[in-house]
Formats: C-alpha cells, structure tokens, sequence
C-alpha cells in the first residue's frame, strides 16, 4: 500500500503578527533579488528625477558596492528621512494616478528594501536647499546626518548587500557572473534613454559609456558596437495613439537567444510575450529555426491603456488593447524589414585537400578499425541519391529509405571531432591572415572575461584592443569559413544559457558544432553529401545530433511497400 508524508499541520501554529523588521526582509526580498535589482531601482529613481547623467560604479559583482550618482532634482532637507519609509513615494498621490503611471517607480518600496539588506549612505541637493544632506543607515534606522556640500543630484551608496541576510547571499553566482546582469541591465537603459549619458564602471574597469546625445542609432553603436548600429533599419509607425518607433536588424544579423530582442513600452524595459510574439511574426521565414533578430524598439502607448502595476519589479504588463499592439509592432517591423535585401540560398565550396583548414568534411571511404569497431554497424551502407529543399539529403539502403538533415548530421560528425581534439588535447586552429576587430555588448565582455580560458583551450586567440574591444587572432578549425565575429558572440551567448548540468567542455564543443555546421539551405555537390555521409557513418551516435534531435527519418522497404499497397 502506497504512503503518502502527511503535510505540516498549519492550524496548530497560533497566528501572530510579523515583527517590522520580518515583515521588511520579507518586502525586501520581492524587491532586491540580486545586486542587478538594487542597480535597476537607483537608476529608475535618478531617471524619474531628470537626471541627465547617470554614473554606476559596482565591485565585487555588486556585493561589495553599489554607487549610483546622478544630476537629477536631489531629495529637499526637509524630505530625506521620509524617503527611506515604506510606500513614501513622490510619483503617485491618489488611486486615480494607477491608472496613468508615467513614472518608472511609483510603489515606494525600493530604497526601504534596500536598506533593510545592506548598508546605505545618500549624499543629496535639492536646487532650492543653499547645502546638501548627508545620511548614514543600517538595518533599516539612521545613525547620521549631517550638512554636506555637492551639487543638485543624488549620489547613493549600498555596502555589503545581503550582509544581514545571508541566506540571499549564497544563491548569488559569481562576482563575473552579478557584473555581467548588471551591464545588461545599464545596456538596457542606454537603449531605453538615448539622451541620458551613462557611464559603468565595475571593478575599476569602464564597462560602458555613453554620449546622451540623443541619437538612437549612437546608443546601439555604444552598446553593440558599429557594425550592428551601421546595418540597422529604422522602424516607424505614427499613425494612431499606438506608436512604434526604433531600429531592428536585418535577417542577415541573426543571433542565437531572444537577448538582443529589446522593447520599450513608453521608455520602460519590459517583458512581454505579446512584443516578441508580434517579432516573431514579422520576421516568420527570414530567420534559420532556433535563431533570433536584433531589434530595438520603443513602443509608445496612452498610459491609461497600460498597467504596469502587475509584478514587483514592474518588468511585466498589461495592455488594455492587445490586438492593436500586435498589429501595429507586427506591421511596423515587417515595414521596415521590406528595405532590407533577402538573402539568396548559399552554395558551399570545399577544398579537397585535407591540410587545407578551410575543409569543414573531407571525402573519404569508411575504414572499420580496431579502435572504433562500430564504424561499420552503426548504420548501414547508404547511397547518396539528391538533396530535397537544400535541407535533407535523401539516400537508399538495404533497410530502405533515409532522409538525413543535413545540419544536424554535420553537428553529430563536428561535435564528436571536437570532442576528440579537446580530450587529446590537439584542438585544429584556424589562424586569421588579418585579425577580426570585435566589439562585444557589456554583458558579452563580462562572459568573455570569466570563460577565457575555457575559450582559449578550444582555439579562440584575441586580445584586448581598446574598451570592449578585441583582436581575434585565430578561431577553432571547425568555424574555418564562417563569420568568426559572430562565432565567438554566439558561442559566448551559448555557454551563457547552456544547461549547469552540462559539462562545459561539452557545451562548447556543442556550440562550436552548431555554428560551423553546414546550414539548411546550403547547397551540396553529390561529392560533398557522400563524403558526410560517409563521416556520419563512422559516427559513435550518428542517429542524433548533439542537441538530442535526430539526424535521420527512416521509411523501411516494409513500410513503402505497405504504403504503395505491395502487401497485404
């Protein structure tokens, strides 16, 4: 008979009421969920208080500082005590004003949850006060206050976050890890508020810095560098009182994650399911399966048809007109995507030399040895009849007939070949006649600096070359042909999202095969079909590929011969 653990019986506890500072930590945690959170509120209050430069300085992944500095309208003498209470707020008065929030903070929990995880200090002037107020708080009380001489603005500084909550503290990654949310985050507002100069600073090392000029076009050239800012295509949409407006890539300038996928909903970074349904759409049959565009697009919206007002951090909201939203994001973007040339399908060339590094499979016959005595059971003998769709090669056995997608198939053969080289410890480089600048986004920097020699181990050569710069020198054999700029952004994004059970040696060798496989839509000569093929053949686990699809559908004679009624 089965047993079942009977559940904690709540009803014997007697009902109290939280102590105030339970209650705070509790708050607290909804609120400040890991130092990027403690970022995203300092700057949305020096944002909401007008400020034109925003100056972030973080160290030891923001657990160690946090500093945000800002010319905004400052805190009045009389108000900075009031600040730090709980639903204390400047930006909302009445239940009317949640129907029309035009403010990036309005519940007035940020700096209380702040306080009540970590140390603060606030240096602040109003333009109306002849000096500024200095402040000292721990543990959610003020041990000082004081006159103090600075310039109308805020500058507000969190110490030791989490110092009096340490079960938060260890579920924080490492202090590589916290930079790299919070350059994504900064990176977000830079996009969000082109006339806001923003510099960040982490560890003593500039991450990012921004002109505020204005120009849009300039806040994705600071952020994703001037390649991406240079192939952009302007999207616009004025009719209505639904707006869009923004710059969103072309097909060509596709990425491997929904990252670079940013939307504003009147000038607030959110997350929407219904935004990247409306993307997705737009751009349906221009992007490979499993690849993502680069946009970057402001949608402006009446603010009694938003609620924002629906998840703690206020990531999240509601539209009271979805289908319009839909609609005019759809139509906006597919507009502007009709500026762009289509690519036409790709034809593949091979050298026939195998000391040639630009090889990506070498024709060979299949050769049974001691060392892999499966080489020629695993799959039958198989011959090469055509390609269907530039995508699936068709072949015949004696078992009937194979169709093999050509891109999962060729990542089974790379990945297993990568695999080899690394534990062998012979990895094939590729080196570059003429060294690739890159420019990579502040979070990519961040994941560049804490895999680098995991990077290096597999034939990735570079060098810093300026502020989020790099030379790439060389790159693994098996991206030989490819764009090795966006190789290592892809990798780089991969390893970033790659499953923590997964070995990394095995995640970047999956990745490395995904990108230098042969594509779908990719032309092959009979030759070249029948050469991977043959290297499919002597695969270890050839009927899928490294991501767990399979490389192969299988139509037995039996089954054609009962399709075609030649049985009973």
């Amino acid at each position: 008979m089965t047993s079942y653990t009977q559940p904690c019986r709540m009803s014997e506890m007697a009902i109290t009421v939280l102590a105030a500072e339970l209650v705070s930590k509790i708050a607290a945690g909804e609120v400040v969920e890991r130092p990027a959170s403690v970022v995203k509120e300092l700057v949305e209050n020096a944002l909401d208080a007008g400020a034109t430069r925003v100056e972030i300085t973080t160290e030891g992944g923001g657990v160690a500082l946090v500093r945000v500095a800002d010319d905004g309208r400052g805190i009045p003498a009389a108000e900075v005590e009031l600040a730090f209470r709980r639903y204390a707020t400047s930006k909302i008065s009445s239940l009317e004003d949640l129907g029309r929030i035009v403010s990036l903070g309005f519940r007035g929990e940020a700096l209380p949850s702040i306080v009540a995880v970590a140390d603060v200090e606030l240096w602040t002037a109003a333009g109306s006060d002849g000096a500024g107020t200095y402040l000292r708080l721990a543990k959610g009380r003020v041990l000082k206050r004081e006159p103090c001489a600075r310039p109308r603005g805020t500058t507000l500084t969190v110490r030791g976050l989490f110092r009096h909550l340490p079960a938060r503290l260890k579920f924080l990654k490492s202090s590589h890890t916290e930079n790299g949310h919070i350059a994504n985050l900064v990176s977000q507002y830079a996009l969000a508020f082109p006339g806001v100069c923003f510099s960040l600073t982490c560890d003593g090392h500039s991450s990012l810095q921004t002109s505020g000029r204005g120009d849009l076009r300039d806040a994705v050239r600071e952020v994703y560098g001037p390649e991406v800012a240079q192939a952009m295509v302007q999207v616009h949409s004025g009719d209505g009182d639904i707006k869009v407006e923004g710059l969103v890539g072309p097909p060509s300038m596709e990425r491997s994650s929904r990252r670079h996928v940013s939307f504003f909903v009147n000038t607030r970074s959110v997350r929407s399911a219904l935004l990247l349904r409306a993307t997705e759409q737009a751009y349906a049959g221009l992007l490979r399966q499993g690849r993502y565009p680069i946009v970057v697009a402001h949608v402006i919206v009446p603010a009694d048809q938003v609620d924002v007002n629906v998840h703690p951090t206020k990531a999240e909201l509601r539209f009271s007109q979805e289908q319009s939203v839909f609609v005019t994001v759809e139509q906006a973007i597919r507009a502007a995507l009709g500026q762009t040339p289509l690519p036409g399908p790709k034809v593949v060339g091979f050298a026939s030399s195998p000391a040639d590094q630009q090889t990506m499979w070498m024709v060979s016959e299949r050769q049974p040895t001691a060392s892999n005595p499966a080489a020629s059971s695993s799959l039958p003998v198989l011959r090469v009849l055509g390609q269907l769709s530039q995508t699936y090669i068709i072949a015949e056995g004696p078992e009937g007939l194979y169709l093999i997608d050509q891109h999962a198939a060729h990542e089974r053969v790379v990945y297993e070949r990568i695999l080899d080289q690394w534990s062998g410890r012979h990895m094939e480089v590729q080196g570059l006649l003429q060294p690739i600048s890159v420019e990579l986004a502040p979070r990519e920097q961040k994941l560049l600096e804490e895999l680098e020699e995991r990077l290096r181990q597999f034939g990735f050569h570079f060098e810093p070359f300026g502020d989020r710069s790099y030379l790439l020198r060389a790159i693994p054999a098996a991206l030989a042909g490819t764009n090795g700029a966006d190789a290592l952004r892809s990798v780089l994004e991969d390893l970033d999202r790659s499953r923590r059970d997964v070995p990394w040696e095995e995640s970047i060798a999956i990745s490395l095969a995904c990108h230098g496989a042969v594509r779908a839509g990719q032309v092959l000569a009979h030759e070249e079909m029948k050469g991977l093929i043959q290297q499919l053949e002597s695969a270890r686990e050839p009927r899928t590929c490294p991501h767990g699809r399979p490389t192969m559908i299988h139509l037995s004679s039996r089954q054609l011969e009962r399709e075609f009624g030649r049985v009973g």
